[in-house]
């Protein structure tokens, strides 16, 4: 018989440090947005895991679809990607992916909104869409109008495919590889869905500002 989902123990309360508490939730989120998805995940239980009251979690981020936005990594880390010139798009993307995602051992909130879909539908597309939202409005400064439309939505459904291969079912080529295959083959996907050939009789997509010349 499976034991019983119980809370679990809540930590020591924190002192009163806006930041600290705003970093604190933030971390509980992710914990329990990756264990139990975002349907189940509530905000009572990541106020007790942050040692803070309910009350601070809606104050610092109103509403558990705010707090799941700001607890996914992909939306926090898309500006030091926009930021970081050194190598091209494509491998900037698969790098830190990978890293990210290895890093956390498929224990995403990414992933836990791809596991949450199956059972509430309508909240995780709408989540989706705000992500999708949220990180395009970095690459309107790295990639131009003809690539967000026909490219950029053709990147988001790859990376969404490896990560339900990789890190929800764990099962296939993709799960077998290494993580530097993993970058390697992926940056290689990227490159050709940026910067192929487009295929449809417009002129051929050009590089985003800040990229690299590969």
């Amino acid at each position: 018989m499976a034991a019983p989902d119980t809370d679990p123990p809540a930590p020591p309360r924190r002192t009163r440090n806006p930041e600290l508490h705003r970093r604190a939730i933030l971390e509980a989120a992710s914990q329990a947005f990756a264990e139990r998805g975002y349907h189940r995940a509530t905000l009572r239980d990541i106020a007790r895991r942050a040692g803070v009251t309910h009350g601070s979690v809606l104050r610092h981020f109103g509403s558990k679809e705010s707090l799941f936005l700001a607890a996914v990594p992909g939306t926090r880390d898309i500006d030091a990607l926009a930021e970081d010139t050194r190598e091209p798009l494509a491998a900037r993307i698969a790098r830190g992916y990978v890293h990210r995602m290895e890093s956390a051992d498929g224990n995403d909130t990414f992933v836990a909104l791809l596991r949450s879909a199956a059972d509430d539908t309508g909240s995780a597309a709408a989540l989706y869409v705000a992500m999708q939202e949220r990180t395009d409005e970095v690459y309107r400064r790295l990639l131009d109008e003809h690539d967000l439309r026909h490219r950029l939505p053709f990147v988001a459904a790859l990376l969404v495919g490896v990560t339900f291969s990789r890190y929800v079912v764990r099962a296939g080529a993709l799960a077998e590889m290494s993580a530097e295959e993993l970058t390697a083959d992926l940056t290689a996907s990227l490159e050709a869905l940026l910067h192929g050939s487009s295929g449809t009789g417009d002129a051929p997509a050009g590089q985003g500002a800040g990229d690299g010349d590969g």
